[in-house]
């Protein structure tokens, strides 16, 4: 196998000179949802990549590249017992590794912070630090080289339970501290897909972990989720300007297109434009602050959010101990990018679920704090669970 330096204009080459290898080399397999696992596998900046897949006995699958921690499929059975891919995504390790000519966050394991920190800039423990830009004037998801990009060890500890670790050192990405930080998915017999996020750190510094799936419950990535049922257990949201950055104010959803404490299909207010917050953001791209989160904790027994699809009648349910979820519905997908079985990915052709702290906590001292210390631990829990409605 080639070794890949991550350097975004020739990686795209080299990644596909050695998904080309790994088949000729006979190391293959073909799980449920269609993914060939020669296809993942290489070494990126001296690391083994590889494809893992988890299962249960009631039809579910999840496959996992340690490049990024990213969810590559999730196949659940549908109302007809049809075993269905719900996530978008690609179907070899290039085109993720690819950062120019396919970009993107698809089902990733989101670090340092998730989300936007305002300008780049942070002040931590009295000192003003800048981080780089790479996002309509903000740092987004940890940086143009966050942890989306970068290699996480693994290790499958049996069919159901996959745990992957990272090492960020300090100044990573211009980040404070030497952190150690973990995701472990684990597939539960109720079909629900448990994701822990562990890390410390030697120096103070903040952290804000999520998954990034693209979710499409109709099985068809080719056409939108309009149709899917949105439920967020919401009473306000935190609305953003017109570069996607939180203004600081927690509005009420009452009366707005931001109201989906009533289950409400997408499409009913995706599209609104005469409402600003939808937009300025082409569509859903906010965070609600969770119902579920009280007096500094939050409660992961109850539904934060939930996603269903009439068509599949394949039923999405989000629980999570984090004070806040964003929901983003595709909307800078453009058909441009292909994913999975050469499949065009247009707007709207999902809809994400990222529990977080709120968009840019360091800069906004009221909000529930995204700062860790050393010898504290930082600990946030998501579960998607799926059942047929």
């Amino acid at each position: 196998m080639k070794n890949i330096k991550f350097k975004a204009l020739s990686v795209g080459i080299a990644c596909c000179l050695m998904s080309a290898c790994g088949v000729q080399n006979g190391n293959n397999a073909t799980t449920v949802s269609g993914l060939s696992t020669a296809a993942f596998d290489t070494t990126i900046n001296n690391k083994l990549v590889k494809l893992y897949t988890l299962s249960n006995n009631n039809g579910m699958e999840v496959c996992i590249t340690n490049f990024g921690g990213r969810i590559v499929s999730l196949v659940v059975p549908d109302k007809n017992g049809k075993q269905t891919d719900v996530v978008l995504g690609y179907d070899n390790i290039a085109q993720y590794a690819d950062s120019v000519n396919s970009p993107s966050d698809f089902g990733a394991a989101i670090g340092r912070y998730a989300n936007r920190i305002n300008k780049g800039k942070l002040n931590i423990d009295g000192k003003d630090i800048q981080l780089p830009i790479n996002n309509y004037g903000h740092c987004l998801h940890g940086g143009p080289s966050g942890w989306q990009y970068q290699v996480y060890d693994a290790k499958q500890l049996n069919d159901t339970t996959l745990q992957l670790t990272i090492l960020s050192k300090d100044g990573d990405n211009n980040f404070p501290g030497n952190v150690k930080a973990s995701v472990t998915y684990t597939l539960k017999s109720n079909n629900s897909l448990d994701i822990a996020y562990r890390a410390t750190t030697d120096k103070e510094t903040v952290i804000n972990m999520t998954n990034h799936s693209y979710f499409n419950l109709n099985g068809d990535p080719s056409k939108d989720v309009e149709n899917c049922i949105l439920y967020i257990n919401a009473d306000k949201y935190t609305p953003s300007d017109s570069t996607f950055m939180t203004t600081g104010e927690i509005a009420k959803v009452d009366n707005t297109p931001m109201d989906f404490r009533k289950p409400t299909a997408i499409g009913r207010n995706v599209n609104n434009f005469s409402f600003d917050q939808i937009k300025n953001a082409m569509g859903i791209d906010h965070n609600w602050c969770l119902n579920t989160y009280k007096n500094g904790k939050g409660d992961d027994t109850k539904v934060a959010a939930s996603l269903y699809s009439p068509k599949t009648g394949i039923m999405l349910e989000v629980y999570t101990n984090e004070p806040g979820i964003q929901v983003y519905t595709g909307n800078f997908l453009n058909g441009k990018v292909k994913g999975k079985k050469g499949i065009a990915y247009n707007k709207h052709a999902s809809c994400c679920l990222e529990t977080q702290k709120y968009p840019d906590t360091p800069n906004k001292k009221d909000w529930p704090t995204a700062n860790l210390k050393p010898g504290e631990e930082y600990y946030s829990h998501c579960v998607f669970k799926f059942s047929i409605k």
